[in-house]
């Protein structure tokens, strides 16, 4: 069963990265990769309130399949991440992608901690 959770998670979240990646850079005329950053902070913020809710509540372990290793898994993109990060570099927009990489561990790290202690006090 875990095996299935994690797949049905994976292809779900595989599926929204790409849907929001496509939404998100359409609407943004930057070289900053505007989409994957949002997904990245999006799944890390999901992924602080699931680690939240296994610690609290002591769900049954798929849910933890399910969400934290599947969906966010296949939602978030650390490979994505480093590509863009090195074409930035590339491209020779090193504070791009000096920002890129600074937003991205602040904002991600910041969003799953926040996460995790709103979600354990409400619990």
């Amino acid at each position: 069963m875990t095996v299935a959770m994690v797949l049905l998670g994976g292809a779900i979240g595989a599926i929204l990265r790409y849907l929001t990646d496509v939404a998100v850079q359409t609407k943004h005329d930057s070289v900053f990769p505007w989409g994957t950053f949002i997904v990245n902070v999006v799944g890390s913020l999901i992924l602080g309130v699931t680690a939240a809710v296994v610690v609290v509540l002591a769900p049954p372990t798929w849910l933890l399949a399910l969400v934290g290793t599947g969906f966010c898994g296949a939602l978030t993109t650390f490979s994505t991440f480093g590509f863009e990060t090195i074409r930035l570099l590339e491209e020779g927009s090193v504070l791009t992608a000096v920002s890129n990489c600074v937003a991205s561990l602040v904002v991600g790290l910041g969003v799953c901690a926040g996460g995790f202690a709103l979600t354990a006090a409400v619990l």
